[in-house]
């Protein structure tokens, strides 16, 4: 399978957590956090279309005003989630800046900024350049499930999870992955080209088998088109599997409840990116501190069903022996016996 998402952390495990998700047949991009953007390229950081962050600690929003920057005098939306008091945390950001030249832009940028409550519900706001960013309010909306963002192909979930503050977790879930059998394509005599996409969206529609697929085509011969059913395309080009899940957990002590909730969030994820902030030997001090040690975040990688753990947001105190903490999350990972955390 030929994964549609590239996750990649932005920095080291030693630095502000950030993971930068690339789509791999789009030019688009989400990003997980906000911390120091300097290691993305300018050209990376414009094909996002949305940024989840987790909490506004320093180290996971301080990318803000590069973003904001590079996206000033472009004619586009941007769309930010984050906890509770996220929308006026925005504003305020926006606020500390004076703005009587913007409009010498010719293009209006429009941030989007929501939170998500409790209550499950998005409460939002817009932020357009042309008004010089005040405040628009835009009516609450209702949330399934932790369902911030639902799109054809894919979804992005959260919960909010205890940092001593709400902190958000996430999940980014494929719906379906549709691979295409290409030798099937050549024994019935068809093309790749943009017949495909609508192929793939109609399926993930679950639309009725017998609606019609416009094939069209040019080659050396000539002009050709057929129509065939979905139906009939389905079961023939397609093959059709699990979509890929990318989890990610930073800033959350360990407790009953945590726990509950970020191996629901991570259940069966092909990927886990968690905090692994201390080494068990210093519990009391993630405690203290409302951070995962590594082997509390390789349990519940473990109890998650996860397929791979990818450990990251390192204590600058192990930078002596960088993979300590590395070294003990997978153990946790690993170990059948992994009932413990604490």
């Amino acid at each position: 399978m030929t994964p549609l998402f590239h996750p990649q952390p932005v920095n080291d495990p030693f630095g502000d957590p950030a993971l930068y998700v690339d789509f791999r047949f789009e030019r688009r991009a989400l990003l997980f956090d906000l911390g120091d953007l300097a290691p993305l390229p300018a050209r990376k950081i414009l094909r996002l279309s949305h940024v989840f962050v987790s909490h506004t600690h320093m180290d996971h929003f301080a990318g803000f005003d590069r973003l904001l920057r590079l996206c000033l005098g472009r004619e586009r939306e941007l769309v930010l989630y984050g906890p509770p008091g996220f929308v006026d945390q925005v504003e305020h950001k926006l606020a500390a800046y004076t703005w009587n030249l913007v409009h010498n832009y010719p293009a209006d940028f429009t941030l989007m900024a929501a939170e998500l409550r409790a209550d499950q519900t998005l409460h939002r706001a817009r932020f357009h350049s042309r008004t010089r960013f005040q405040r628009e309010p835009l009516d609450p909306v209702a949330v399934h499930d932790g369902i911030l963002l639902d799109e054809e192909g894919f979804a992005v979930r959260a919960v909010i999870l205890d940092h001593d503050i709400p902190c958000l977790g996430f999940a980014l879930e494929e719906k379906l992955h549709l691979n295409v059998w290409k030798n099937r394509l050549q024994e019935l005599g068809l093309p790749t080209g943009p017949w495909l996409r609508e192929l793939k969206r109609l399926v993930r529609q679950q639309a009725p088998d017998d609606t019609p697929v416009r094939i069209h085509w040019h080659d050396h011969s000539g002009e050709h088109e057929r129509t065939l059913s979905v139906g009939q395309l389905r079961g023939e080009v397609l093959r059709i599997v699990p979509g890929q899940k990318i989890a990610y957990v930073v800033d959350a002590v360990y407790h009953a409840e945590n726990a509950r909730r970020i191996t629901r969030l991570a259940h069966n994820a092909d990927i886990l990116f968690i905090e692994c902030v201390f080494l068990h030997e210093d519990t009391p001090r993630a405690a203290a501190r409302f951070h995962l040690t590594a082997r509390q975040a390789g349990a519940l990688a473990r109890a998650a069903g996860a397929k791979h753990l990818v450990p990251l947001h390192f204590s600058p105190r192990y930078s002596d022996d960088p993979e300590a903490l590395r070294r003990e999350a997978e153990a946790a990972f690993a170990d059948n016996n992994a009932q413990w955390a604490n």
